[in-house]
C-alpha cells in the first residue's frame, strides 16, 4: 500500500517534525511510506497534480492555522480527481473541534484527534485490511479519530491515550538526513505545558512528559554531525525540569560545532545558578532564548490564568543581555482581555526597556479549543471566523486601536528587528521621542499617510523615509542624527556601497586628504586597516567616508559627544569571519575650499 504523509510549510526552510514523528512510528509496518512536504506559496493545482502522479492508497495532511484554507483546497481538489482516495487530516487545527471540520468538508474521510503515532499506524493497518479483504476499513476500532460510517454520518471513535513512553517512538532522526539540508530543523525533548494561559492549546493538554536524556543527546548529536545548522526546540517550557534542561545545555556547549540553538523558556522562572551557568558558559552565538512576556497587566495575565513575575523576568532577561552571548527575543500579544491601547503602551515599553535584540509584536488569535475563545463573549470579542482567527477589536479595544498598533508593529519589524540603523535608534529613542512606543506609533502613523505600506522599499529607502519623518517632525539635533544614520548605514554594508543616499558627499581633494589623516593615525587603526591604509590605492578601494557632525567613535567608546566637522571612515576588510572597522578623523575646513 502507497501512503503519502504531506503538509504546507509557511516558508521551504521550514521542516515538519509532525510528519517524521509519523513515518518513523510507522515505517516498520510500512517501509514505503513517503513525506512529501509543499509551501502555502505553492500553486494549489501543481499540488494537486503531484500528489495525483504519486498514486497514493491513503494521504494524510498535518494541518496549523498557517495552511488549513492551502490545504483544504488541495484536499477538494484531489478529492474530486481521485474521490476513492482516503484522506485523513490531522494536527492542531483540525483536532479540537473535528466535529465542525467534518461537517463542512465532506471530502475529508477521518480526522485524528490529538497525538498522532499511534493513530496513524492503526488507521494504515485498517485501511491495508480493507484493501486486501475488500470489505470497508473498520475504522470504529482505531481509537483517536472522528471518521464518517457507510451511511456518511460522521462518528467518534473512543478517546486514545497519550503515549506514556515517548522513547517508545522510533526516532524522526535516524536517517534521511539530506532532506533537512539548508533547512530549520524543530526537535523536542518534551511534550505538555505546567501552565494554564487561556489563548494557548498548550492549556488543554496536563503533564509533561519528557524523551529520555539518552535519547534526546543521541538524535541532538546526529543532527549536529550532519551539519545541520538551526534547531529550534518547541518545547513549551524548556527550562521547567532545572536538573533536565542544565543537562542539555551542557551537552550542547559541549558539542554544538556552530549548530545554533533556540529554546522557548520562561525568564521569570529560571533559576539563578542556571542563569549564572548560562552567562558563565554558553558560547557567544550559539543559544537563542525565546521568551513570552505578552503583557505587563496584572488584571490581564489574571484573566488568561498567566502566572507571572515581571520583575523577576526582567532581571533574567538584563543578566542574559549583559552576558553579550545569548540573543533574546521577546514576545507581546495585542488584543488580550481587558488591556486596552494605553495599557497596551505600557506593556510595550515596559518590555522595550529591557532592550530584547527582537521584539516581536503579535495579535491575539482565538483558537479553537483555547479559553479565550471558549469566553469571547465576556470581553466582546469579534475576530475573524476563518483561520488564523485573529481579532478585530474586544469591549476595551477597537478595530481602530488594533491598526494603530499594526503600524507600530511594521516598523519595528522593519527598523528594530533588522537591526539597520542600532545607534540611530537608541538615539531617537533615549534623547527625541517621549517613550519608544511613541516612536515607532509616530513613524507608523507617517509611513501609512504616505502610502509607503503599499509599495517596496530598498534598503536606502529605509534610511530616506525616517530621515523624511525627522525632517516632518521638526526634531532637533537633526544634523547629529543624520550622522548616526550615514554610520549605521556603512557599518551594516558587507561591501563598500556604490551609491549614498545623502548629499553632502566628500570631493576629490577631501577624501585624499582624509586619507592623510588616517595615515597620520595608523597606530590606532585595526592591523588590517593600518595595512591598506598605507596604500591609496588599498585604502580607496577598502573605505568610504562621509561627513558627521560629532565625534562618533569617542561618544560610543566614552559617551562623551564632541560636536564640530569630523569625517567618518569606515573600513571593508571583504572577510567574513571580519567585520568593519572605522576610525573618526577631525576635518580640515580649508581643504573643502
Amino acid at each position: 500500500m502507497k501512503i503519502v504523509l504531506s503538509t504546507l510549510n509557511a516558508k521551504f526552510i521550514h521542516s515538519s517534525l509532525a510528519l517524521r514523528y509519523l513515518r518513523s512510528y510507522a515505517r516498520p509496518s510500512f517501509p514505503q511510506i513517503e513525506l512529501v512536504e509543499y509551501t502555502i506559496n505553492d500553486v494549489t493545482m501543481n499540488l494537486v497534480a503531484d500528489l495525483y502522479k504519486r498514486e497514493p492508497d491513503v494521504v494524510a495532511f498535518s494541518c496549523y492555522i498557517w495552511n488549513i484554507r492551502e490545504t483544504l483546497d488541495v484536499v477538494r481538489n484531489l478529492k474530486k480527481v481521485r474521490p476513492d482516495l482516503p484522506i485523513i487530516l490531522g494536527g492542531p487545527e483540525v483536532t479540537y473541534d473535528a466535529d465542525h471540520w467534518m461537517k463542512k468538508h465532506p471530502e475529508i474521510d477521518v480526522i485524528v484527534i490529538g497525538e498522532g503515532e499511534q493513530t496513524i499506524l492503526e488507521l494504515l493497518q485498517a485501511y491495508q485490511k480493507a484493501k486486501e479483504t475488500g470489505q470497508p476499513p473498520a475504522l470504529r476500532d482505531v481509537n483517536g479519530i472522528a471518521y464518517r460510517d457507510e451511511e456518511g454520518i460522521v462518528r467518534f471513535s473512543m478517546p486514545r491515550a497519550q503515549i506514556e513512553d515517548l522513547d517508545s517512538i522510533p526516532s524522526p532522526y535516524e536517517d534521511d538526513l539530506d532532506e533537512l539540508n539548508n533547512r530549520v530543523v524543530y526537535f523536542e525533548a518534551s511534550r505538555g505545558c505546567p501552565f494554564k494561559c487561556q489563548y494557548c492549546l498548550s492549556s488543554i493538554e496536563d503533564g509533561v512528559r519528557y524523551f529520555s536524556l539518552e535519547r534526546v543527546k543521541a538524535d541532538l548529536l546526529r543532527l549536529i554531525n550532519h551539519g545541520v545548522k538551526t534547531i529550534k526546540f518547541v518545547d513549551r517550557t524548556f527550562n521547567i525540569n532545572k536538573k533536565y534542561a542544565l543537562e542539555i545545555f551542557q551537552f550542547l556547549i559541549d558539542n554544538h560545532r556552530g549548530t545554533v540553538f533556540q529554546f522557548e523558556i520562561t525568564a521569570d522562572i529560571l533559576r539563578a545558578d542556571v542563569l549564572d551557568f548560562l552567562t558563565e558558559n554558553a558560547p557567544p552565538g550559539i543559544f537563542r532564548f525565546e521568551i513570552g512576556v505578552q503583557s505587563t497587566n496584572d488584571e490581564t495575565n489574571r484573566l488568561v490564568q498567566r502566572i507571572q513575575r515581571f520583575d523577576r523576568l526582567s532581571r533574567t532577561v538584563t543578566q542574559i543581555k549583559e552576558s553579550g552571548k545569548i540573543d533574546q527575543h521577546l514576545d507581546l500579544i495585542a488584543g488580550l482581555p481587558e488591556e486596552d491601547y494605553h495599557s497596551f503602551r505600557k506593556t510595550f515599553n515596559d518590555v522595550f526597556a529591557l532592550r530584547p535584540e527582537e521584539l516581536q509584536l503579535g495579535f491575539l488569535k482565538m483558537l479553537r479549543g483555547t479559553g479565550v475563545r471558549a469566553r469571547a463573549a465576556d470581553h466582546g470579542y469579534v475576530y475573524m471566523d476563518e483561520a488564523p482567527y485573529e481579532i478585530l477589536g474586544n469591549n476595551v479595544l477597537s478595530f481602530a486601536d488594533m491598526q494603530k498598533i499594526k503600524r507600530v508593529e511594521d516598523v519595528l519589524e522593519k527598523y528594530w528587528n533588522d537591526h539597520r540603523m542600532d545607534y540611530t535608534l537608541e538615539w531617537l529613542l533615549t534623547h527625541v521621542f517621549e517613550t519608544p512606543f511613541d516612536f515607532f506609533q509616530s513613524f507608523g502613523d507617517y509611513w501609512e499617510n504616505q502610502g509607503w505600506s503599499r509599495i517596496g522599499h530598498q534598503l536606502e529607502d529605509l534610511f530616506t523615509r525616517l530621515l523624511s519623518f525627522l525632517e516632518f517632525s521638526g526634531v532637533q539635533d537633526l544634523e547629529h542624527i543624520l550622522s548616526l544614520m550615514k554610520f549605521d548605514y556603512l557599518r551594516n554594508q558587507k561591501h563598500r556601497p556604490r551609491k549614498l543616499w545623502w548629499e553632502d558627499v566628500l570631493e576629490k581633494q577631501e577624501m585624499q586628504h582624509t586619507h592623510t589623516l588616517v595615515q597620520q593615525q595608523v597606530g590606532r587603526l585595526r592591523p588590517d586597516f593600518a595595512e591598506h591604509a598605507a596604500s591609496q590605492k588599498d585604502y580607496f578601494k577598502h573605505t568610504l567616508s562621509a561627513k558627521v557632525s560629532f565625534d562618533i567613535e569617542t561618544w560610543i567608546n566614552t559617551g562623551e559627544r564632541i560636536e564640530g566637522s569630523y569625517i567618518l571612515v569606515m573600513y571593508y576588510p571583504y572577510k567574513d569571519e571580519q567585520g568593519n572597522a572605522f576610525v573618526v578623523v577631525e576635518q580640515d575646513l580649508s581643504v573643502a575650499h
